[in-house]
């Protein structure tokens, strides 16, 4: 039996997110379905991480296992012909047997993009916020700053029990502006259930005075989710990369001791 790691890239806004639902159509049935086909034989695969409704993922990994022996240019280009053209399958390795998608996974990284201007811009309406109100980076990047390291996430997770593990680290938040569009770059250890774009939201609410920077730490350990921003929609949200060996996981230790420093 092989065990293959396979990474995909899907433009999320016709799926009801990754993970498969009774009454839904969502990105891991329709791969399975695609792939069943393709290899004769019935599929599952097992994800890196779930993604909501009308969520991207320009870098996303899936482990799965099959008795075919059918080559990995064979396994792109086959399953190519099978899969609808938002969702694109990029590369297919043996891996140990031991390899998981979800638990080999050392860090991921998620872009949030901000289409920052009194027009909407046609072309990304499902791929980017549209956000007319003024944008004060250095203030946003200020805000950003607290979040840096480990905390413990409750206030921005949706849905999260007392019992859970809330504690999470973040080790570096990006915010450049290219144009009308704002693009943060969020990297961690692992994210909570709509953690991030609960994080843009309170960033856009820090820009808009609805919170100040002084209330941030406060927001943090309150462990209190109506003390943080909205939930940003849906769509301006991408996983964007994921990190498994060692040397890209060394690259966010470096990140982790510049936040230190810094």
């Amino acid at each position: 039996m092989r065990n293959l790691k396979v990474m995909m890239a899907f433009r999320g806004t016709n799926y009801h997110g990754f993970q498969r639902q009774p009454n839904a159509v969502t990105v891991q049935e329709t791969v399975e379905k695609a792939l069943s086909k393709l290899l004769n034989e019935p599929v599952t695969i097992q994800g890196c991480s779930r993604t909501d409704t009308g969520v991207h993922a320009q870098q996303f990994c899936f482990s799965m296992q099959t008795n075919n022996p059918i080559l990995a240019r064979n396994f792109i280009r086959g399953a190519s012909g099978y899969l609808p053209e938002d969702i694109s399958i990029l590369s297919v390795e043996d891996v140990i047997p031991t390899f998981h998608a979800r638990y080999s996974c050392q860090a991921k990284q998620y872009m949030y993009r901000i289409h920052n201007s009194e027009s909407k811009n046609p072309f990304t309406t499902d791929l980017e916020l549209h956000y007319r109100r003024s944008m004060d980076l250095l203030l946003i990047k200020e805000a950003a700053a607290h979040f840096v390291g480990t905390h413990d996430f409750a206030s921005f997770c949706t849905g999260c029990t007392k019992e859970k593990n809330t504690i999470r680290t973040i080790y570096d938040i990006s915010i450049e502006k290219q144009e009308n569009t704002v693009i943060l770059l969020v990297k961690g250890n692992g994210f909570l259930y709509n953690m991030v774009r609960i994080l843009v939201g309170t960033l856009l609410s820090v820009n808009e005075n609805r919170i100040a920077l002084s209330e941030l730490d406060d927001v943090l350990r309150s462990r209190n989710r109506l003390r943080a921003g909205i939930t940003a929609q849906p769509h301006g949200l991408s996983l964007y990369r994921l990190f498994y060996d060692e040397v890209d996981f060394a690259e966010c230790d470096v990140q982790r001791t510049l936040a230190a420093e810094n």
